[in-house]
């Protein structure tokens, strides 16, 4: 049961980077629905806009510069994540757990492209990701902050 529960940390802490891209693809989203629901305002026939006021653009203006900031930071996030948790990936000894661990986790690969890859069957890569978490060592600091919780 104990190393159920390690695995799911170590698994956990690995999703974090595609955490960070999931985040960027939303604000990315949420950026391009701000731009079209601002395109769309009404136009009259002498193609002078229309709305309801000066405050709706000032509010169009604050939402879409908190969006783009929430986007650099999270981008910003997404590099480091990248080099905490590719930096862990690359202390293990074995190159194919080394290879299951980042593409699963970096990459986003499913078991059956990861195993298409590696010229092997997806069992046998399922049993490489399991050795691969036994060898794995979460870092000190995410340790710590899981305690505290």
């Amino acid at each position: 049961m104990k190393q159920i529960t390690e695995n799911n940390k170590k698994k956990e802490y690995l999703r974090e980077y595609r955490g960070h891209l999931r985040r960027i693809q939303r604000i990315e989203a949420e950026l391009v629905e701000l731009r079209a629901m601002r395109s769309s305002m009404t136009i009259s026939n002498d193609g002078m806009p229309r709305g309801s006021g000066q405050s709706d653009m000032s509010d169009y203006a604050a939402e879409l510069d908190r969006l783009e900031r929430d986007l650099i930071n999270e981008k910003n996030e997404r590099v480091k994540a990248y080099k905490k948790i590719s930096g862990q990936i690359k202390c293990l000894n074995n190159e194919n757990e080394k290879d299951v661990l980042f593409y699963r986790y970096i990459t986003g690969l499913e078991w059956w492209e990861i195993a298409e890859k590696m010229n092997y069957s997806e069992r046998w890569v399922l049993k490489i990701h399991g050795r691969a978490l036994g060898h794995f060592n979460l870092p000190k600091e995410f340790i710590e902050v899981q305690s505290n919780m």
